[in-house]
């Protein structure tokens, strides 16, 4: 798709986080207390990125996931904007920005180092629930 396409499909606020690398404000989501079983898929090209038996409450105000349903479907790159270190998660698929990905994820059931925590805007994202 072009950006052209990409203006026409999605909303202003869409395009503006999806492509422009934005974000939304913590806790005002549609996904962040969302509990439905499904596949989370990328709201600009409908790849499947997260399952909901990955998703958890991470209190941070975005929805959590601790790992994509396939990692070809992700795309991980170095972030230093606004004077920070971080991982920005993209779309494998169409590139678009999803959010970032931090090592302070919740404790595996067996113990020892923590998971990931893919912090996603929920604005990024198309929930297909489970019939």
């Amino acid at each position: 798709m072009t950006e052209e396409d990409f203006k026409e499909k999605l909303t202003p606020e869409e395009y503006r986080i999806l492509r422009q690398q934005g974000t939304e404000a913590p806790f005002t989501g549609k996904y962040v207390n969302e509990h439905a079983e499904g596949t989370y898929r990328c709201r600009a090209c409908g790849a499947e990125l997260f399952s909901s038996s990955v998703k958890f409450d991470s209190g941070t105000g975005w929805p959590s996931f601790t790992e994509p349903v396939n990692r070809a479907n992700v795309e991980l790159r170095e972030d230093r904007n606004y004077g920070m270190n971080r991982v920005e998660v993209r779309c494998g698929n169409c590139g678009s920005h999803l959010g970032h990905v931090f090592d302070d994820g919740p404790s595996p059931p067996a113990g020892g180092k923590g998971e990931k925590r893919y912090c996603i805007n929920s604005t990024c994202l198309e929930l297909e629930k489970k019939p």
